[in-house]
Parts: structure tokens; C-alpha cells; sequence
């Protein structure tokens, strides 16, 4: 069985991160998984009801994906809105595409207040980062989805193979 990937849009090359830019991964498996139809692209916050360009956001006070959900936390945007109720929506958009393609694996751009997986910024638009989730990561996670950053394509890939030969 071919398993389906739900990917980040900006690593596919497209521009809707909150500055209008794309942060394309280049990789060979990415192309491969693409040609075998198993990508599923989705931007939790384009999904979440955002435009772009829209004003950077961050977890308030070093607080994880998983605080969000929970309700214990915030993300707030540059000027101090509170923008967690269209991040929690844009989740959700992810959840239910995941689910309609049956994906079980999700690959996410790393750092960012929705799909970091590994790490995210820590509310004081400052760049400093702490080890975190994001609210999608954290929710897809919740969800029994095995969640890989970007950097770990790799090992994402071994375990694609891992699953489908077992």
C-alpha cells in the first residue's frame, strides 16, 4: 500500500508562508513522492483563514502547539493580536485533510507556530527558539499522525519503507 503524505504548500514551492515567500525543499524524494501521487499539500494558516502577506506570529511566552490546544496558551501576531482561533481552525483544515487521504505521515516546515515539529519561536520575536510544536504538528500528533520536520526527510522515508513492507 502506497501511503499518502500530507506535506507543508511552502515546501512544495509555494509562496503563502507570512511573508509571501515559498521555503522550498529541493529533494529528490520529495519529486519521487510527488510522481507517485502521494503528496497531499496543505497551509494550515492559508486553511485557518489568513491571506498573505500576514503579519509574523509566534506562541506566546515560549508555550507549545499543544498549550494551544489545550487553551492554556496563545499566538499572537507582531502587534500583539490574538490570532489563536484562526491557527486552531487552520489545524483542524489540516486534520480533516489528513484524514480524507488517509495520511499517516505528515512532513512540516520546521519552526513555524503551526507546523514546527521539532522547534518554534518563542513569542518574543526576538529568533530565539525552543524545542516545541507547533499547533498543527501538535494536533496531527493528537491525531495518531507521525509528524517529521523538514530536515528529517530522510527518516521519514525509512519509515514510509518500513511501513509498507510490514
Amino acid at each position: 500500500m502506497i501511503h499518502k503524505i500530507l506535506v507543508s504548500a511552502c515546501l512544495l514551492g509555494s509562496p503563502v508562508r507570512y511573508n509571501g515567500a515559498a521555503k522550498t525543499l529541493a529533494h529528490p524524494l520529495l519529486d519521487e513522492w510527488q510522481r507517485e501521487g502521494r503528496i497531499v499539500s496543505v497551509c494550515p494558516e492559508l486553511m485557518g483563514g489568513f491571506g498573505v502577506p500576514r503579519p509574523a506570529a509566534e506562541i506566546a511566552q515560549a508555550q507549545s502547539g499543544e498549550a494551544v490546544l489545550a487553551g492554556d496558551a496563545q499566538v499572537v501576531d507582531l502587534a500583539g493580536a490574538d490570532v489563536t482561533a484562526l491557527f486552531v481552525v487552520g489545524a483542524r483544515a489540516a486534520l480533516a485533510a489528513a484524514r480524507e487521504h488517509d495520511c499517516r505521515f505528515a512532513l512540516l516546515i520546521d519552526g513555524s507556530p503551526s507546523c514546527g515539529s521539532r522547534f518554534i519561536y518563542d513569542g518574543s520575536f526576538s529568533a530565539r527558539r525552543h524545542a516545541g510544536a507547533g499547533v498543527t504538528a501538535a494536533l496531527l500528533r493528537a491525531h495518531g499522525i507521525e509528524v517529521f520536520a523538514d530536515s528529517e526527510i530522510g527518516a521519514l522515508h525509512e519509515r514510509l519503507a518500513r511501513q509498507e513492507q510490514g
